[in-house]
């Protein structure tokens, strides 16, 4: 047995891509479950209201699912570069990469893949997550990866996000990725609270929090973005250079921050400007039942039965 647990380090060792991340895939199963489930019943609704809870409850799970599961994606702030560059340390060898670089709210992911994939008679397809959660050890994980002996360009990357790197990416990130979190709970929280007040005969209340939900989605937005206001570590691989940008997770939480804006300021309007309509309109299946109430689709009942209970049509004759 050797030192470091079976792993020899500077030797090829078998190399597998990490996965899906099973948190996000058990949100996004989750909410398609929910989902689904609504399309089954969905054809028990008559009438126009059906197209109305169609779209009511698919944006409102849309809505929902993207909150919880950008806590879990690694697309915050993204960046990829083909280069040539050194493999392993100790060794002039050169191997042509993509590296990938994934940053999060927990952690950042570098990725490492051959072109072609079987290089230096080995496999070339690393995936490797270090984190920064509040019970995580970013800097114990980077020491076993030098304990493995990664390829250079992943380590290089890890390097620059350790504590004790002069970049100062770790506590930017860190923090910034802390309190975005930490507001997009807030946001999921009001965002259950506004369902829940829209089902009951309070829209204006629903609507707030409708907007408090995209005030807390934005600022979680906000408080990422302001890790922008310091200039990055440059990053040299090879004959290349690294830019990252914002990514699509980035990107779909503003959107659902604004979305979340439209929604919950036309309820609020609507509100205070046509209260009947608002009312009207957020519950179609109370319209439709009290429209066939008024006569504009009359109920009509037939009980098979009636005709037993009939009078006979005949004349009664009484002798005196």
């Amino acid at each position: 047995m050797t030192a470091w647990d079976g792993v020899l380090p500077f030797y090829p060792q078998p190399r597998h891509a990490a996965g899906f991340s099973v948190p996000l895939l058990i949100v996004i199963v989750v909410f398609l479950c929910l989902a689904v489930s609504f399309l089954l019943i969905l054809p028990g609704i008559r009438g126009h209201s059906r197209w109305f809870w169609l779209v009511r409850v698919l944006l409102s799970l849309f809505i929902g699912a993207e909150i919880v599961a950008v806590h879990f994606s690694g697309d915050w702030f993204v960046g990829g570069v083909w280069t040539n560059t050194s493999y392993k340390a100790f060794s002039a060898a050169r191997v042509q990469v993509h590296v990938g670089l994934h940053v999060g709210l927990v952690g950042v992911n570098i990725t490492l893949r051959g072109t072609p994939v079987q290089q230096l008679n080995e496999t070339i397809d690393y995936n490797e997550q270090f984190t920064w959660r509040l019970n995580e050890d970013y800097t114990r994980e980077y020491v076993d990866a030098l304990e493995k002996g990664l390829p250079d360009p992943v380590l290089y990357l890890a390097e620059k996000f350790t504590p004790s790197s002069p970049c100062g990416l770790y506590h930017q990130y860190h923090l910034a990725g802390h309190y975005a979190a930490a507001t997009l709970w807030v946001a999921f929280c009001f965002w259950i609270i506004a369902n829940v007040l829209l089902s009951m005969p309070a829209p204006l209340y629903g609507g707030l929090a409708l907007l408090t939900t995209s005030a807390f989605t934005l600022f979680s937005v906000f408080a990422f973005a302001s890790i922008s206001s310091v200039p990055l570590c440059p990053f040299r691989l090879g004959s290349s250079a690294l830019t990252p940008q914002y990514g699509a997770s980035f990107w779909v939480t503003l959107a659902t921050g604004i979305l979340s804006l439209l929604l919950g300021g036309m309820v609020v309007i609507l509100h205070y400007t046509r209260p009947s309509a608002l009312r009207a309109f957020l519950d179609q299946s109370v319209k439709d039942c009290s429209s066939q109430a008024n006569g504009n689709s009359p109920l009509i009942f037939n009980n098979p039965q009636y005709k037993q209970f009939e009078t006979p049509d005949s004349n009664i004759t009484s002798i005196l």
